[in-house]
């Protein structure tokens, strides 16, 4: 048994933490600024809540973009290459809030603010699928995905705290000093080149420049298509996510349970992390399916606790199935996006399956917001439950029913040095 132990790679690597911590410091920089950035337009701009909703897709969508473009350019320019551009492009960015003067250069910077997170999530998404050892992939992916939860919960409660306590250019002066100081640790970062296979001749005998010249741009030079059917339902369980991110707030203040609130997104991060371990260990061991649809059940169940909530215990009962159920799911999801495909194609499919997940969390909110006004909360979460389990058949149509039951591939004698 220790003998086996001993043989399986190597997952905490220097590459590994850091990594994982640059893209802890890029979603940290997302949720303080999301978290609040409704609230402030409505207090210095006096917008509607329509408006602060767009405040909010807009930078989803500037994420999508970033996402698009880096998939489509991190082969030919280079992980690192672009990882530094991100980074720079992202503090940029967050230095341009200090002087937007309008409602509509704030909706211009936050476009661009999100092409700058686009970009550097996808790139650290990228680099973890590289240096993480395909035999503990879900494993590797689930630990890495740890860093937006912990973001999460850190930046939603840091936000709303000195919002509330401080002010909004001091929210801007944190998120520029984690950005410096991401932009100073990226050079120790090391990371394999990846493999460039796209300048192989596609002709034998063929000048590699000759086919460049006949090759036509196609939706695959955009988009991943093996991920596209687990990017859909990722996508869909966005949109059912933004329903807590965007209105817990409104919705625990209108019920009196403000102080409670605040606490949802610290349980919900803690049994993250407790289930995250053996989680990641059962996607491997198990299979897609074995860990995937008791997730969607969790997920649902801690949707209709919040919609029955009355009190704090029962609000903080929702916070951890909802941690057990959706805090796998993505992860999952991008195990099984980058799942069996060369190292040339796994940003692609990084940005295919966040680049769908981004625009589920930003539609989301204006979606679900037009239901409030004539259902309640109340009602409305009851319905995202609902559709959680609708969308848990699809995820079988689309993948599940012809998921393979072990994740590992098995390694085939010799070739563990390809």
């Amino acid at each position: 048994m220790k003998h086996r132990m001993s043989q399986q790679p190597k997952l905490w690597t220097k590459a590994f933490i850091l990594n994982t911590l640059l893209n802890f410091a890029c979603y940290l920089v997302f949720y303080l600024l999301t978290v609040i950035i409704g609230s402030y337009a409505m207090n210095s701009y006096h917008t509607s809540p329509g408006i602060a909703g767009i405040l909010s897709g807009i930078f989803i969508v500037g994420g999508f973009m970033g996402r698009i473009i880096t998939g489509t350019v991190i082969e030919k320019i280079g992980t690192k290459r672009i990882l530094y551009f991100g980074l720079v492009f992202f503090l940029a960015m967050t230095l341009l809030y200090f002087i937007t003067v309008s409602l509509s250069l704030l909706l211009v910077v936050r476009f661009f603010h999100g092409m700058g997170f686009g970009i550097v999530s996808t790139t650290c998404g990228t680099i973890i699928a590289q240096i993480t050892p395909h035999e503990r992939r879900g494993e590797g992916i689930g630990y890495y995905a740890l860093s937006v939860t912990i973001a999460s919960a850190a930046g939603s409660a840091i936000g709303m705290f000195t919002f509330e306590h401080g002010s909004f250019a001091l929210i801007l002066v944190i998120c520029a000093a984690v950005i410096v100081l991401s932009c100073l640790a990226a050079p120790f970062l090391k990371v394999p080149k990846m493999e460039d296979q796209a300048q192989a001749p596609l002709v034998q005998n063929q000048p590699p420049d000759m086919n460049r010249k006949k090759r036509r741009l196609s939706l695959n030079d955009f988009f991943e298509k093996k991920a596209i059917p687990i990017s859909i339902v990722i996508f869909l369980v966005g949109i059912c996510y933004s329903g807590i991110v965007s209105f817990l707030a409104s919705f625990t203040k209108q019920i009196g349970l403000s102080d409670i609130g605040s606490l949802f997104f610290i349980v919900y991060a803690l049994f993250i992390l407790l289930s995250r371990p053996f989680m990641g260990r059962l996607f491997d061991k198990r299979g897609d399916n074995f860990v995937i649809y008791p997730c969607f059940v969790l997920f649902a169940a801690g949707l209709v606790l919040i919609s029955m909530t009355h009190t704090g215990f029962v609000l903080l009962a929702a916070a951890a199935f909802v941690g057990l159920g959706y805090g796998s799911l993505s992860p999952c999801g991008q195990a099984i996006a980058v799942r069996a495909l060369p190292h040339k194609r796994i940003g692609l499919a990084t940005s295919t399956f966040f680049g769908f997940f981004d625009i589920g969390i930003g539609f989301g909110p204006f979606l679900l917001g037009m239901f409030i006004t004539t259902i309640g909360y109340r009602s409305l979460y009851l319905c995202i439950a609902a559709a959680v389990i609708v969308f848990m058949l699809l995820y079988f149509l689309l993948h599940g029913r012809n998921a393979h039951k072990p994740l590992a591939v098995p390694v085939q004698p010799g070739s563990e040095k390809q």
